[in-house]
Order: structure tokens, then sequence, then C-alpha cells
């Protein structure tokens, strides 16, 4: 198998400086494999630093494992933020990688995947081996491992737990896996033994400094009775993913992390959640990157360090909640929202509407003008045949405009540069900020919409 091709272009020489200096703008941007002890790092490992004759550098973790190199016990690779190197590189091969992430192949095959992404198995194997040196079934399986591995450290499920969490069938499957990846059972990253708690829970990196309070009360103005609850210092609601319901409760931690209280029926849906709340929350941005470079435009922006873009379940929910906000308060918009909840789900089963429920009921009941009503029908009715369209095509429906667009952008995929300039709080601070415009916040466009609303 051919080398594989680098997604982006960070030469040697500064990777060499970055990991000299522990710079944390560089944690999960490449990885650091010692040769000497066959393990690999984060830049920012705390351990002695390697000489440089006996460093190689891979720009994806799983990468390095496929290479031979054991992920470090000290900066655990498997917790590294998510790196922006793919962008850039073919969409198809990113939402590829972006599935098997979320478990896809835990339940189809190859052939599945690819007629999801609407290419030839052939050709998705020609991706992977183009970028990665390695098929997706072997980029799986590493991985499962390092979910494992993760889990292993970060929670207190049972080993038979992970297993499942993590997409193996049965144990023995993944002990066998684990060993042949790790040349050490997994018993051996179990710091202690887990508690026999019934609850679950899992620990997140946050990627430096995240002003949680902030994000609490942007939340807690805009929770979903019944749904969604946010107290002085948590956030939990009920959720359905893969067609099956759950909850979870996040707490941010003095220490840096993220806990994750969860209930799952099906603990291979674990993996899934972790991604789409580490997307919720914005949990990978480098923020201190981000802030440097607002405050050199405006000095005066930044109010509250830390401030990070509070997203929401997904897309279809984001372009709900857009909709219904069209030209009316966020009180108002919620108000409706509550009302859109209540009358279409159950009470005992409360969860937020799905596109089919919407396009099929009569919504004569909201309090808001027939067009919103009709747009609204409009978008269900798209979703529920499309759910996986582009928002940037929906502005072919009739009452969707670059603003819902750019809301959803914003909040559903977490895009982090996306300056809703013609937001009207946002064209109050422009008169304030003048510095401030869509080309100079660029690549940073989301981050600006919210410091500017944290003026309002």
């Amino acid at each position: 198998m051919g080398k594989a091709m680098q997604p982006t272009v960070l030469d040697r020489e500064e990777c060499r400086k970055a990991r000299l200096s522990r710079d944390r703008r560089f944690d999960g941007q490449f990885f650091v494999a010692v040769k000497t002890t066959g393990i690999f790092c984060r830049p920012i490992c705390p351990a002695r630093l390697p000489n440089e004759n006996n460093v190689e550098y891979f720009f994806n973790k799983i990468a390095a494992f496929d290479a031979g190199y054991r992920p470090c016990l000290r900066c655990r690779p498997e917790s590294a933020p998510y790196s922006p190197a793919w962008r850039g590189v073919e969409a198809t091969f990113q939402r590829a990688l972006t599935l098997i992430d979320n478990g896809s192949l835990h339940h189809q095959g190859i052939p599945c995947l690819s007629e999801r992404l609407g290419i030839s198995d052939r050709y998705l194997r020609e991706l992977f081996s183009r970028y990665l040196g390695m098929s997706p079934k072997k980029y799986a399986i590493y991985n499962q491992i390092l979910f494992a591995k993760q889990l292993l450290h970060s929670t207190q499920l049972s080993i038979t737990d992970i297993a499942l969490a993590s997409g193996f069938n049965s144990l023995r499957r993944f002990n066998d896996a684990f060993v042949k990846a790790m040349n050490l059972p997994p018993t051996h990253f179990r710091e202690s033994s887990p508690s026999k708690t019934a609850e679950h829970y899992i620990d997140i990196t946050v990627n430096g400094e995240i002003d949680w309070p902030s994000m609490l009360d942007f939340y807690r103005a805009r929770a979903v009775v019944g749904l969604e609850r946010v107290t002085a210092n948590c956030y939990e609601r009920y959720f359905i993913l893969n067609g099956q319901r759950g909850w979870f409760s996040a707490r941010y931690l003095p220490k840096g992390v993220l806990r994750v209280k969860f209930q799952l029926d099906d603990l291979r849906l674990l993996k899934p959640l972790t991604v789409k709340l580490k997307r919720m929350f914005d949990l990978d941005c480098d923020i201190e990157v981000v802030e440097q470079h607002l405050s050199e435009l405006e000095p005066n922006l930044i109010q509250s360090l830390g401030l990070r873009i509070p997203g929401v379940w997904d897309c279809w929910e984001a372009g709900v909640r857009a909709i219904l906000g069209q030209q009316v308060s966020v009180k108002a918009a919620i108000s409706q929202l509550n009302l859109l909840t209540q009358t279409l789900t159950s009470k005992q089963k409360l969860h937020f509407p799905t596109a089919k429920e919407v396009a099929n009921a009569d919504l004569s009941f909201l309090r808001m003008p027939q067009s919103r009503k009709d747009t609204l029908t409009r978008f269900a009715t798209h979703i529920s045949k499309n759910p996986d369209s582009d928002p940037l095509t929906w502005t072919e429906l009739k009452g969707i405009g670059p603003w819902t667009v750019n809301y959803v952008r914003l909040r559903g995929l977490s895009e982090p540069n996306c300056f809703l300039a013609e937001d009207l709080v946002v064209k109050k601070s422009l008169k304030i900020f003048n510095q401030l415009s869509t080309k100079s916040v660029s690549p940073w466009g989301s981050y600006a919409t919210f410091h500017c609303w944290s003026h309002q």
C-alpha cells in the first residue's frame, strides 16, 4: 500500500518547535511518535522530550497507531482535541470519517456505507488508501480501540460494557483486538476497580478555558420545558439517537473535563453521543487562538474568556428554532417551540418533534403568521425526505433565507466561521465595534457573533 497523503501542510521544523515548547495551539494538530519507546504522544505531553532523531510525526492518531506505535499513558492521545487537518480534502472522505467515527460500521458493512455516501466500495477504499494508507475497516477498528481506551480511563463502565460501547459484539473479540493493538490487556489501563454505582458517566476533555456559566445562561433562555433542564451548573435533556430515546446531564468540573451522566438502552450509542456532545458544547475549539484574533481586532469585544458556541442537538432542531425565531424575540420563539413540542409528543415520553411528525401535523394551534407555519411544514417535509441535506440548499424552500441557514450552520453544525452580520443585535454591535466585518473576523466569525450577542 502506498504512502498516505498528508491532509495539510505542517513541516517538520514547525512540529519540532511546537513539541519543544509544548505549544497548546498544536494539540490535536499532529502527534509525536518516539522510535525508541514505540509510543506516540500529543505535542503537549509532559514526559521527557526525546531526541529529534528518534522522532517521527503523524497528522492523525490512527495513522500513528497503524505504524505500530502505542498511545502514551500520560498524555492520552485518544483524548486530544479533534484536529481540523482534514479540512480541504474531499467532502466525501470527511463525511466517511464522520460516519465511521459515529459507529456506522458497527451495524452495517462497507457496501451500506458506500451506498449512503453515494459512491462505490472501490472508490471508498481508494479514498482511505490515499489519505490514510489503510482500509476503512482497519480505520474503524483502530477507532474502536482508542475509544475503548478512553472509556477505560474516563468512565466507571465494566470491561464488558466497554466492549459493547466501543462496537464489539463479544468480550472475547474485544480482548483479542485490544491486546493485538496495544500489546496489553484492557485491565492494565484501569487505574482502579469501577465503583458499584448504577450511574453511568464519561469525562470528556475540554480544550482550554470554557465559560460554562454563560453557556448555561444561553441554554436556559432557550430551554424547551420538559425536554431540557438547566440548573445553576448543569445542563440536561432527553434525546432520540438512531431511533432510540436517551438522556444526559452535563456538568463542568474544575479539572478541565465535562462530566456527562447518561442513560442509554444500547451502549453502542455512547460513541455517537460523545461525538455529538463534543460538537454541541464546542469542546475541541482552541479558544485561546480565537480570542487572540478577535481581541486584536477589537480589544473591548471580549467581556468573558472561554465563550464557546452553544450548539443544539442537530440541524433539524436548529432549523425549527430558526424558523420559529424569524422576526420575533427569543421569548416568543421559545413559547411557540414549547407549544409545538407539547402538542405533538407524549408527556410520558417527551422528545423534540421529528420532521415526519411536524410534516403530518395540522399546525393551526401555533400562534404565528400562516406564512411561517407553511414554511415550517415545507421544511419538515423536505427533511423527512432528505434527512442529510446540506443546509446551504435550504434557501430553495420558500420562507427560508440566508439568516435562517446561517443560524443552522452556527448552532446545528457549529461551524466556526459563520458571522451573522445581518442579525439585528450584531448590526447594533457593529456600530460600536467598527473593525468587525465578515472578512476581518474570519475564520472565527461564529465566535464574533456570540461575543456581539453578549453585549446586548
